[in-house]
């Protein structure tokens, strides 16, 4: 993590090179730190590298001819609520023009908002407002929630339906892919929850949007015939989603028992076939570390889940063998030499740190 802090500009005179989903894994890995060491270096550093992607992420890039908040908040009035125009995703080259052609492949280059990178931000957030005591940044993920569910929320003209695109434009005005992933409605139910549960903690629930029309909304578009996924990466988000409702159910901030098992069934029949592809058999050169450190991730969620089905729990846990497989695999320095490694050095380095710490990020 003080490698990645260095490399990226946080506490060095390097350029500032941010991307929201690696920042938010590094604000959650650093308050695991500063609860380990006890200390305010490391906490300082999570602020620090808050304070970095909200003037970095939440501002059009160099370059283009917008400038300023996303939002188009003057700059005093941004300050104070740096995500209410969304967070761009970070990626290298600028998003694709309103009339130009969709390449599939050159898309995954191209910035713009992801709902799935903004909900992992609003938990970095709340996050750090239950480390800190510091109400404001459960403030800014409330009001981020409210903006996200709002702009990337459509409704199919024939059916009627409500569904979340999977990319906005920068400035949120209109789909660069209007697919849908069927797990970002679980993501943002699960996140919005959290948000008001903490929200309520702190005392802070006047002090920003309630989500309640949010929570209602994303409520409504949840299918949990839709969440079967052999992805590891997408397995290990299933998981995250579990770990975070048991620790709400057994809470008592929401009742959602029987959403809590439907999540887990899901996730364990997308563990059997991810299991039965074999691919852990694969070279460095041929596997993405932070695909497979993420499902990792969400197996170590098991241990923080809760009140959980015991019969499940006890299933999923019997994958713990499957994470450490994946986590010592990665930290021989053999493997960490492939390019496929070097090639997403911070999202890697990022998420192998969460799997040797995971408390920052798991634990509510």
């Amino acid at each position: 993590m003080v490698r990645f802090a260095e490399r990226t500009g946080i506490r060095s005179t390097e350029r500032t090179r941010r991307y929201l989903w690696t920042d938010a894994f590094a604000v959650c890995n650093f308050l695991t730190l500063s609860d380990a060491t006890a200390g305010r270096a490391h906490r300082d550093l999570a602020i620090e590298l808050v304070d970095r992607v909200h003037h970095t992420l939440g501002r059009h890039r160099p370059g283009d001819s917008r400038f300023g908040w996303l939002s188009g908040l003057g700059e005093a009035e941004g300050e104070l609520h740096p995500t209410r125009g969304g967070l761009r995703i970070g990626k290298p080259l600028p998003e694709r023009e309103e009339n130009e052609r969709l390449d599939q492949e050159l898309e995954w280059e191209r910035d713009g908002q992801y709902f799935h990178y903004l909900t992992k931000w609003m938990h970095a957030l709340n996050q750090v407002s239950r480390r800190t005591r510091d109400p404001r940044f459960n403030v800014w993920a409330r009001e981020l929630a409210e903006t996200a569910c709002s702009a990337f929320t459509r409704e199919e003209p024939i059916t009627g339906r409500r569904r979340l695109v999977w990319k906005m434009s920068v400035d949120l005005s209109r789909p660069q892919v209007a697919a849908m992933s069927p797990h970002d409605p679980l993501d943002g139910f699960v996140t919005c929850a959290e948000l008001r549960a903490t929200a309520a903690v702190l005392g802070a629930t006047a002090a920003g949007p309630t989500l309640e029309r949010e929570l209602a909304q994303l409520a409504a578009m949840l299918d949990e015939t839709e969440w079967l996924t052999a992805d590891p990466l997408g397995i290990g988000g299933l998981l995250f989603d579990a770990c975070r409702l048991g620790q709400l159910v057994a809470s008592g901030a929401i009742d959602k028992t029987s959403l809590l098992d439907d999540v887990l069934i899901q996730a364990l029949d997308g563990l059997r076939l991810y299991v039965a592809q074999d691919d852990l058999r694969r070279s460095a050169s041929q596997r993405l570390a932070f695909r497979e450190l993420g499902l990792a991730i969400g197996l170590l969620g098991t241990r923080f889940m809760g009140p959980a089905d015991p019969e499940l729990l006890e299933a999923l846990r019997e994958y713990l063998p499957l994470g450490s497989t994946i986590r010592t695999f990665w930290l021989n320095p053999e493997h960490r030499h492939a390019a496929s490694w070097t090639e997403h050095l911070d999202i890697n380095e990022v998420m192998l740190a969460t799997v040797l710490a995971p408390e920052g990020f798991l634990a509510l």
